[in-house]
């Protein structure tokens, strides 16, 4: 009974011995080993054989990760404050470094997001965040990927996701779109009214040269006005037409 007792016992032992000496990594994993507290190389993907008691292994993923920024307050340049969200892309180009030179990459990397998203993006003004989004994000990816060299990490992009302002900062915009709409409306009257008043100048030109240019106009007018149902027509006399008249009778008087 003892005897069968112990042979159980030795092929639990053997098999345990087993388990932690065979690790099978997946094509997307690697194994970070270290050899009595040193490191020693990264292994896999396939069947690795360690060592046990001798030999420790670190598991890594090497595909991207998505990792959400939580809502940051930031203050703009213009002294505006917002609340904004963001996502990061990112994943371990370098096995070894991201177990040996940071504790928990995937933390430190999140709060090292944070940071960053709250300085660059306090570094513009609001109006640049509403409208250069793009230009921002790579701002906020090539901020943080120049730190996360060092950790064996490759951050691929950086998307904004929301940027929310207070009431009041959204009615104050709505407030500066009118106003600005009604700028470019004034602009372009005013633009109107020149263009119009230099055509009435070179009309004004044609006709003083050509008289009779104007007796026509004199007459086109008559007809549209004649055109109208009016009850009392009012005829404008030119006054080169009494001016021979007026003549007339000076001659006369003496």
């Amino acid at each position: 009974m003892v005897l069968q007792f112990g042979g159980v016992f030795f092929l639990f032992i053997i098999g345990l011995l087993l388990f932690s000496t065979v690790w099978i990594f997946r094509e997307y994993e690697r194994g970070v080993v270290f050899f009595l507290g040193r490191f020693y190389k990264v292994m896999g993907p396939g069947l690795v054989l360690i060592i046990p008691a001798i030999q420790k292994v670190v598991r890594v993923d090497l595909r991207t990760v998505v990792l959400e920024v939580p809502t940051q307050d930031v203050i703009s340049r213009d002294n505006v404050s917002v609340k904004v969200s963001a996502v990061i892309y990112f994943r371990i180009i370098d096995a070894a470094r991201s177990v040996i030179e940071v504790e928990d990459y995937l933390n430190a990397t999140s709060q090292l997001a944070q940071t960053t998203l709250r300085s660059v993006l306090g570094k513009h003004q609001l109006d640049d965040m509403l409208a250069e989004r793009e230009r921002l994000n790579l701002d906020v990816q090539q901020a943080l990927d120049a730190q996360t060299n060092s950790w064996g990490i490759k951050v691929s992009n950086v998307e904004i996701k929301q940027i929310d302002l207070t009431e009041s900062m959204i009615r104050a915009i709505a407030r500066q779109a009118e106003a600005e709409r009604e700028r470019r409306a004034k602009v372009i009257h005013a633009e109107g009214e020149l263009q119009a008043a230099e055509k009435l100048f070179e009309a004004a030109a044609i006709l003083a040269r050509e008289p009779q240019a104007i007796q026509l106009r004199y007459l086109e007018t008559l007809t549209v006005i004649g055109a109208d149902k009016n009850t009392t027509v009012i005829f404008p006399l030119p006054m080169d037409l009494v001016q021979h008249f007026l003549q007339s009778g000076k001659g006369a008087s003496p």
